[in-house]
């Protein structure tokens, strides 16, 4: 076989080039070692194992250069394959069908039942699971992910509640009235029977899956959001009267030289002037009410209290594990909160009402504009 001065420069500078593939690289070698005017010629053998491939692929390579040139030997031939199974009508038939509800006694669509009822539905006579996985991804559709979402409906009450509460949000510090977010979570009080296994060189922490329950706790914090303060109290319930007591603890200790306290927080049953007045005197409920200003956030809308970011911090870093008794969940909550408060993580509320305005707008009611008179 010889080559043309040509084609001899382009494989050359092929195989110096580095950005081909493997296989037309070696292809391109293939070629030139079998090159008669390279002042020696080789045998198949000789090529074959300076190319670093079979004797067969030689012949095939050399054999489709004389016969139909430097592309047909350098590069694979076209492969139109056969008619795809599954027609863009049968494909928009599938996902139909992931977006309803699965079948009674199954919780959720899985790629194996999906291509089983395309089947007894008629729509196709076979399908594979990789199938219905390559047209799910290619479509964006995901049956077997469920996401929860809290969405209020549009309403004048709504909306004002929440523009009151934003802007809370937006008032400068002032010491005299703090603004303070309050709310409370429930923590399972675990304990494990054997001793966790520490992490080692390969290995995680390992845990016996079993465990005692020793009852539940409750948890009120309360954030200042501008001072980077917080404070943290286990109760056993979340009462109303627990609640009383939260509310004079943090009027009475916490903020005793405050004016009054800017109290934001969520409209649980027990949050309301009502508790005060069934836990203490009317004298001391009175004294307790005038301290406190009052702001609810609406409901569906529980993202609008920074307490509950507080609490989620509190979950991820802390909580999220097995703690057996009251008393070590509260040791163990004070650490943190003494930890964020003396590094003073502050919240700084971004969202305004401006920004909800835009954002938001399809919460708020259509208002009638009035006519001149």
């Amino acid at each position: 076989m010889k080559l043309t001065s040509q084609d001899r420069a382009f494989l050359t500078q092929l195989t110096r080039s580095g950005t081909h593939k493997a296989r037309t690289v070696t292809r391109a070698q293939i070629l030139l070692l079998a090159d008669r005017t390279e002042g020696k010629l080789r045998s198949r053998k000789e090529v074959a194992a300076l190319a670093a491939c079979s004797r067969t692929r030689v012949i095939r390579v050399c054999r489709r250069y004389v016969q139909e040139g430097l592309n047909a030997a350098l590069y694979e031939r076209s492969r139109p394959g056969g008619l795809p199974r599954i027609t863009g009508d049968v494909e928009a038939k599938l996902v139909m069908l992931a977006c309803t509800d699965p079948p009674e006694g199954r919780r959720r669509w899985t790629l194996r039942l999906l291509a089983d009822q395309m089947v007894a539905l008629g729509h196709i006579d076979r399908l594979s699971n990789a199938t219905v996985c390559r047209k799910l991804k290619a479509n964006e559709i995901k049956p077997w992910q469920v996401k929860s979402w809290c969405i209020p409906k549009p309403s004048a009450k709504f909306v004002a509640k929440m523009e009151d509460v934003l802007d809370v949000y937006a008032r400068p510090y002032d010491a005299r009235f703090p603004v303070v977010c309050l709310d409370e979570a429930s923590k399972e009080l675990r304990s494990t029977p054997r001793e966790a296994l520490l992490p080692a060189v390969g290995l995680s922490v390992r845990q016996d899956y079993e465990y005692v329950r020793h009852g539940t706790a409750n948890l009120f914090l309360s954030v200042e959001p501008l001072a980077g303060r917080r404070t943290i109290r286990v109760t056993e319930r979340r009462t109303s009267a627990d609640f009383a007591r939260e509310l004079r603890q943090l009027v009475e200790i916490d903020y005793r030289h405050a004016d009054k306290v800017v109290l934001v927080m969520d409209n649980l049953s027990t949050h309301s002037v009502n508790a005060l007045y069934e836990t203490f005197e009317p004298e001391v409920a009175r004294r307790i009410a005038r301290r406190v200003e009052w702001h609810f956030t609406p409901e569906h809308a529980s993202w609008l209290n920074i307490a509950e970011i507080e609490l989620a911090a509190l979950s991820t870093q802390c909580l999220r594990r097995r703690i057996g008794s009251r008393d070590d969940l509260e040791g163990q909550v004070t650490a943190w909160q003494d930890s964020r408060n003396r590094q003073r993580s502050q919240v700084v509320w971004q969202f305004r009402t401006e920004d909800a305005r835009v954002k938001l707008r399809r919460l708020y009611p259509r208002y009638k504009v009035p006519e001149p008179a």
